[in-house]
């Protein structure tokens, strides 16, 4: 299951982001703030195009996770303005663990905490909610 984070923001200015060359969906700035943000505490790679938006992934107290997001603006909107934001955490699980339905994705997860908790604190992202 992933978990989802909302939240409006007008910190990054999604028209100059590169094009998604799968689907013309944007999220590409706010994963490269968080890898700049978070550099020499958390390893996160190159943003990636997905066809709901853009991913990276990373290991967080010894699970791997992929990341993803994607900003609710189409060409013409306003840049400028405050834009809606999805925010997802999805952990990566082995065999076993899907079997035996252990290391589940939760809401009390500590990376999904994590990442929530960075949003709640920055000033420029407003109305954070969890989905």
């Amino acid at each position: 299951m992933n978990q989802a984070i909302h939240f409006k923001t007008s910190m990054f200015d999604v028209s100059k982001e590169k094009e998604n060359p799968i689907n013309p969906i944007y999220g590409l700035s706010l994963l490269e703030w968080l890898r700049k943000k978070l550099e020499g505490r958390i390893d996160i790679t190159e943003p990636d195009a997905e066809d709901w938006g853009w991913f990276s992934e990373l290991e967080y107290e010894g699970n791997n996770y992929l990341i993803g997001a994607c900003a609710f603006f189409e060409k013409g909107d306003d840049s400028t303005s405050e834009i809606e934001w999805v925010f997802q955490v999805h952990k990566h699980r082995n065999l076993k663990e899907k079997l035996f339905g252990q290391n589940k994705m939760t809401d009390s997860d500590g990376c999904f905490l994590f990442f929530k908790g960075l949003f709640d604190q920055e000033p420029g992202i407003k109305e954070v909610g969890v989905a």
